[in-house]
């Protein structure tokens, strides 16, 4: 009957099968179709038999109906294999059960049919069976991490406020966002929070907006008369969610949401659409789920079988990193190989390479298809992500001194486009508890970045012949650099960035190599002892040179004379190595801006009383030193360097005093003294610094009091004096007119209630204790 038809219709339209805007369109018009045969139906049944000429006109209308519902039938096959086909690329281990499933649901509607009285002679089973079939998880059961997920965003949407809003889903492209909405569509408790009124669409990259806003206010009201109809009365009183899957921008999302009380949007998206604070980010799946996922495409069990390697399953699987999509990808395509074709796979994808065509085509490029929606200068950022290594906390200044070096940015800039890929889930910042706050120090964040888009960066960054690349990028460390380089340095590279992962470097194990077009040099490796390239004296146009060690123990740098030639150098990051000494002969880097030291060894490069830092770095504005725990003071030169603009000396425990000379810094607007555990006074010229903006004397354990004129530092716009041991702080804090924000802690509070009431505008934050000492783990 068409009453018991009529409701697997709707609930087709209306449930968590990802049905296109098209077929959405064609199933609701189906629907309206066997509506109105119903009335009709109802008009033949109350016409008298002996009115031959209301009857003839009812006959010619069924007929016009049974037309239209013919033709629809007709055309379901179509759709059914349209919806296995894309069920059978996205799921290749559940192909042959939805094959089959076809075949049975062909035949199911093959014997529906229009009989004269227009009436569709079919039960609603039929429907339903091909409904549980088609939704089924397209990516298992992937376990623990999949009920959290659903744990996680029930609490969201159960939780909004007035009984709707909006929640989010967020991930890369891959990780099942999609599985994880569809369980959440067909979740009995979410449908019995919303009676059951649940509707799933897939937006996409080119979605036609005007047709989806159709179908959503249909569902949401009820009425087909358009957008300017007005509500029926309860409409606002009714709870209806709407789970809209992948969503590209906030602009398409805006046109298809609508301010309807009671209406609860759930996007899904590659980026962050809806407010963090009700977003979930999905989370990839641990070794066991991972493990088995893989097992369910490669052998069609989700165990490694018997007669299997487990150990080179286990290094594919860690090769995939936890992403869905990458598991079933690469397993479907090991399905069947012999052990020699695994072991090539595992040395392509630890280089960074796809396993196979398949692989390319359908990770890579589903992959890809996120950076179209970038501007070009931000798709170059994701590829220089390229440049670092694997499985390793990336500090984002040095991901900032790069950017502003190699696209002319300003800081500010650099780290809003970083933000927009982190929003974008191309990459993850590990944050601070303070980040976002004015005068965060960027090296107290770090990137990580996942090794299938770091995967993505390389292999974007490696098309073409090498010499002509722009990128110049060893994948992952090797003992000496790669075979294809050396085969090609009888011609100039043209790389701009150049990025070298290698263990301990002799002088004879480098070769020669002509880059006049680097301006970004990085150079990682893992030793005690290691020799700078000596083509680092021919890169004229080298504007950033990170060196990072990730040995054990600082290494010992030689050939530190290369320096000579880099009259262009703005930026320089030294990790885990010995400073060089400085002496009346270093060549004066006079372009230089920026200098960091982190976890080096300072040695004696500070303490000669010889050497002027301001004749050999006249020009720095940043300077950088942190985890040095051999520095014991400053020299005094160093405030001879009158363009400095900010000095950060943190988590440098045997620092005891700051120069005497330091109001000579005239242009000092950040002074940054984190950790300094010995500190025990600033000295009182601090008073005289007529830029000063901000001050960070946090966790100086042995401070215990600021300068008496410290009113006088008119600019000074923020301090963070949190778990240091001021016993008060000087009457004259009150002059501080320009302070707006102070961080101390909790109990500390009352030193501020005077200043805080003359000064205008001043907020006084009470910090709970973050002490850390995570770094040791780095």
């Amino acid at each position: 009957m068409i009453a018991g038809v009529q409701p697997t219709i709707k609930e087709i339209v209306y449930s968590g099968v990802e049905v296109s805007a098209h077929r959405q369109v064609q199933l609701r018009m189906f629907s309206e179709t066997l509506d109105k045969c119903k009335k009709l139906t109802d008009k033949v049944l109350k016409c008298s038999r002996w009115n031959m000429v209301r009857q003839l006109y009812h006959a010619k209308k069924m007929e016009d109906l049974e037309k239209k519902i013919s033709r629809f039938i007709q055309g379901l096959p179509l759709h059914v294999l349209c919806d296995v086909h894309h069920l059978r690329a996205d799921s290749e281990v559940r192909f042959d059960r939805i094959d089959r499933g076809f075949d049975s649901l062909s035949e199911k509607m093959g014997s529906m049919k229009i009989r004269g009285g227009g009436l569709v002679q079919e039960e609603m089973k039929a429907g339903e069976a091909a409904m549980e079939m088609l939704t089924e998880g397209d990516l298992g059961n992937l376990g623990v991490g999949l009920e959290l997920g659903k744990r996680k965003v029930k609490e969201m949407m159960f939780g909004l406020k007035d009984g709707g809003g909006l929640v989010g889903i967020s991930g890369m492209s891959g990780s099942g966002k999609t599985t994880l909405a569809k369980e959440l569509a067909r979740d009995e408790e979410v449908l019995g929070h919303f009676g059951r009124r649940v509707m799933f669409l897939t937006v996409s990259q080119s979605p036609n907006i005007e047709e989806l806003k159709a179908i959503i206010w249909g569902f949401l009201t009820g009425n087909e008369d358009g957008f300017g109809a007005t509500l029926p009365e309860p409409v606002g009183k009714i709870r209806r969610l709407v789970i809209l899957d992948d969503v590209w921008t906030r602009e398409a999302l805006d046109k298809l949401m609508f301010n309807i009380p009671g209406t609860t949007t759930l996007v899904v998206s590659r980026s962050k659409l809806a407010d963090p604070r009700t977003t979930y980010d999905v989370e990839l799946l641990n070794e066991n789920e991972a493990t088995s996922l893989f097992c369910l495409s490669a052998f069609n069990k989700k165990s490694v079988p018997f007669g299997y390697s487990k150990e080179l399953v286990k290094q594919v699987v860690a090769e995939c990193k936890g992403l869905p999509l990458s598991l079933k990808v690469v397993g479907a395509s090991l399905k069947g190989r012999p052990e020699k074709y695994w072991e090539g796979v595992v040395k392509r994808l630890s280089k960074g390479e796809p396993a196979d065509e398949t692989h390319e085509s359908r990770v890579f490029a589903q992959i890809e298809a996120t950076l179209e929606t970038l501007d070009p200068k931000t798709r170059e950022c994701f590829m220089d992500m390229g440049a670092f290594p694997e499985d390793k906390k990336i500090p984002l200044d040095v991901i900032i001194n790069m950017w502003v070096e190699m696209y002319d940015l300003e800081d500010a800039t650099a780290f809003a486009v970083l933000v927009d890929l982190s929003n974008r889930n191309l990459l993850t910042l590990v944050k601070d508890p303070r980040f976002g706050a004015m005068y965060t120090s960027y090296y107290d964040i770090f990137v990580t970045q996942h090794d299938v888009l770091r995967d993505l960066a390389l292999h974007l960054s490696n098309r073409g012949r090498v010499n002509k690349r722009e990128r110049l990028l060893m994948p992952r460390r090797e003992s000496v650099l790669p075979k294809e380089w050396e085969r090609r340095n009888d011609e100039a590279y043209n790389a701009r960035i150049v990025s070298i992962h290698t263990e301990e470097m002799t002088e004879m194990e480098w070769f020669d190599m002509e880059l006049p077009k680097a301006e970004v040099l990085i150079l990682n490796f893992s030793a005690e002892s290691y020799v700078l390239p000596p083509f680092i004296a021919k890169m004229g146009r080298l504007r950033a040179l990170v060196i990072i060690n990730n040995g054990m123990s600082p290494a010992h740098l030689h050939d530190f004379s290369t320096f000579t030639n880099l009259a262009k150098l703005k930026s320089l990051w030294l990790e885990r190595v010995h400073v060089p000494e400085l002496s009346t002969s270093t060549v004066p880097l006079k372009s230089l801006r920026k200098m960091s030291l982190i976890l080096c060894k300072i040695n004696n490069s500070f303490d000669q009383t010889s050497v002027d830092m301001s004749q050999i770095f006249p020009n720095l504005s940043d300077l950088t030193i942190d985890h040095c725990d051999d520095l014991v003071e400053l020299p005094a030169t160093v405030c001879g360097i009158t363009s400095l603009n900010s000095i950060s000396i943190t988590n440098c425990p045997r620092i005891s005093e700051l120069p005497k000379n330091l109001s000579k810094l005239k242009a000092l607007q950040l002074l940054r003294l984190y950790a300094c555990l010995e500190l025990k006074a600033l000295p009182v010229e601090i008073c005289e610094l007529p830029r000063l903006k901000y001050l960070d004397i946090s966790q100086c354990v042995n401070l215990s009091f600021l300068p008496e004129e410290i009113g006088k530092v008119r600019t000074l716009e923020k301090i963070d004096m949190r778990e240091c041991s001021l016993r008060s702080i000087p009457s004259s804090a009150a002059s501080l007119t320009s302070l707006r924000h102070v961080i101390c802690d909790v109990e500390t509070l009352w030193m501020w209630e005077h200043v805080e009431k003359v000064v205008p505008g001043l907020r006084v934050e009470g910090a709970e204790k973050c002490f850390s000492l995570d770094w040791l783990n780095e």
